[in-house]
């Protein structure tokens, strides 16, 4: 007689002699095995995803240094107790910062704990044959038969193997089997694409992400304000302000060249509702994509950028520029050229700042406004009208004294500390204001020279943006759009036929259908399939049958371990 050895189940701790169970110790590996599953399970991808989208949130909230450093410093300055804080949680550097980089690797190493391991599950599952045929088909969620009459009565294996036919037209893997009993039946399976869908979608996911981080290691951006008849070279000194990537280099600087020729502003004056309202803005820029290539003329429009050297340039702003000559009071040209004015309202009332540092006596400095159509109200007090430059007019209070550019400290261009200086011009001294016309100038009290008013040209803002990573950020997100529609419109479905000879001469055939999931068109499935395997015996389907809405459906109730292979999920 064998002897039959008995195992006990690993889970069962062994028990000392005292009586007391060991627990099973997990270990510095066991450790790190759970840590690695709870990381990459899709519950905590999903949890990440949504840190991932509220962590982004203090970036909208807030200034960042990365786009608009003044105004970081400008909230530092207001709020002196909570701004040190917030600047410590780096919440003005968020997409810089350690805690959002940390969640950004955490969710990528998550997604792919993910995708892998099911990719290898669905390759076996793709290559393996469908699931074994139930025993009772009737218990399935849709469930019908067909019975060939004895006149055109065929073996039962020529039956299944006709099925097998009639549900491969159909796009179903199909398997043959138990052609060695009296019972044959197939075995088809279909929907793999679902699966399929939503690797892709989490694989391309992945891709987003890589590609974003390929951009922000080799990419940069930089903003320049151009002056109708200036060129921007792409070399560092020529940006106003740059912000490089992580391994950024000088020599990854395309050599091109931008000329802006002109900036035309087109405005409504057709209704009275929407009169001097922008409906177009349009700069012409004459662009070389080398020191000896030919120029070569593009338009620059909003939402338009034009492509040149690996970057895009856009316009982001405009605005006036009047041109200014100011000599000093030894009679010297101290400052000639176009003014950047800073617009404040629809009619482009602008702020104007002019800082002549090498104006002698005496440093001089002017602060005032610029109106394109200038009107002067009941109490004398000039305002702008409209955006065109009907009636231009430049309104300035002039400064004289130390303007602090050589201390060595950063002064913003577009502002101009007074508290140190002296007013020589304003509406509140004998003196008064100055107010000038184009073409007009005017004489500085105490011999501090003069500024006239030579004229008025047009600037614009641009934006300019080396994305590496911007074509397959677009590639990865059509594969995800893709997944996610193949995910959603494809259906998992399982279907088995089973042939058996009748006494009478008869063939019988009844078929089920299963479905991996919820899936609303089971039953369209199923009225396509009875018409199929009627049609494949010449079997007229009965009226009854032919015009039902609902095929029908079992009713019993599967007993406890009955068929488990049609409840794989």
């Amino acid at each position: 007689m064998k002897e039959t050895v008995v195992k006990e189940p690993k889970s069962k701790a062994p028990k000392p002699a005292g009586g007391e169970v060991v627990l099973p110790q997990l270990g510095f590996f066991g450790m790190i095995r759970w840590a690695w599953r709870q990381l990459t399970s899709m519950r905590t991808a999903l949890f990440l995803l949504l840190l991932l989208a509220v962590g982004a949130v203090p970036g909208s909230l807030f200034p960042q240094r990365s786009s608009a450093p003044s105004e970081v410093t400008q909230y530092l300055k207001d709020n002196p107790g909570s701004g040190p804080i917030m600047d410590w949680f780096k919440l003005f550097d968020v997409y810089s910062s350690p805690w959002f980089a940390a969640i950004y690797l955490l969710l990528f190493t998550s997604l792919i704990g993910c995708v892998i391991p099911r990719a290898k599950i669905h390759w076996k599952a793709m290559r393996s044959a469908p699931p074994r045929t139930p025993k009772r088909l009737s218990r399935l969620a849709e469930y019908g038969t067909v019975t060939i009459p004895a006149a055109n009565a065929i073996d039962a294996e020529t039956a299944v193997k006709d099925a097998a036919a009639a549900l491969k037209q159909r796009g179903y893997r199909v398997d043959v089997r138990d052609l060695d009993t009296d019972r044959p039946s197939v075995g088809a399976e279909i929907g793999f694409l679902r699966e399929v869908g939503n690797l892709l979608f989490h694989t391309a996911m992945i891709g987003v992400l890589a590609a974003i981080a390929y951009s922000g290691l080799f990419g940069y951006s930089g903003q320049r304000v151009l002056v109708e008849g200036e060129t921007f070279v792409n070399t560092l000194s020529s940006y106003d302000t740059f912000t490089p990537g992580t391994n950024f280099s000088d020599d990854t600087l395309s050599p091109y060249s931008a000329q802006l020729e002109k900036l035309a502003v087109k405005y409504d004056r057709s209704t009275e509702a929407h009169y001097g309202q922008p409906l177009d803005f349009n700069a012409t820029l004459k662009v070389k994509d080398s020191p000896d290539a030919e120029a070569e003329t593009k338009t620059l429009k909003v939402n338009e950028p034009v492509g040149i050297g690996g970057t895009n340039i856009y316009l982001v702003g405009n605005g006036y520029a009047p041109v200014v000559t100011v000599k000093d009071g030894e009679g010297n040209v101290s400052f000639q050229g176009p003014v950047i004015t800073i617009p404040t309202d629809g009619a482009y009332t602008s702020l104007v700042v002019i800082k002549v540092p090498d104006a002698k006596p005496n440093q001089l400095g002017f602060v005032g406004f610029f109106l394109p159509t200038a009107l002067v109200d009941d109490k004398g007090v000039a305002f702008g009208s409209d955006p065109d430059p009907f009636n231009p007019q430049l309104n300035l209070n002039a400064y004289t004294g130390d303007l602090g550019l050589d201390s060595g400290v950063p002064r913003n261009v577009y502002t101009l500390d007074t508290s140190t200086l002296t007013e020589i011009n304003s509406r509140n001294l004998d003196a008064g204001g100055i107010t000038l016309a184009p073409g007009q100038s005017y004489n500085l009290p105490g011999n501090n020279g003069t500024i006239s008013f030579d004229g008025i040209k047009r600037f614009a803002a641009l934006d300019i943006r080396h994305d590496p990573g911007q074509v397959f950020v677009l590639i990865f997100a059509v594969l995800a759009l893709a997944g996610l529609i193949a995910s959603l419109f494809f259906n998992r479905r399982r279907v088995w036929v089973r042939t058996g000879n009748h006494p009478d001469g008869c063939t019988m055939v009844e078929f089920g259908l299963l479905a991996r999931g919820e899936d609303h068109r089971l039953a369209g499935e199923y009225i396509a399939i009875n018409k199929a395997l009627h049609a494949k015996w010449l079997v007229p389907l009965e009226d009854a049958e032919q015009n039902s809405e609902q095929p029908p459906t079992a009713t019993e109730n599967p007993a406890p371990g009955d068929t488990p292979a049609t409840k794989d999920q």
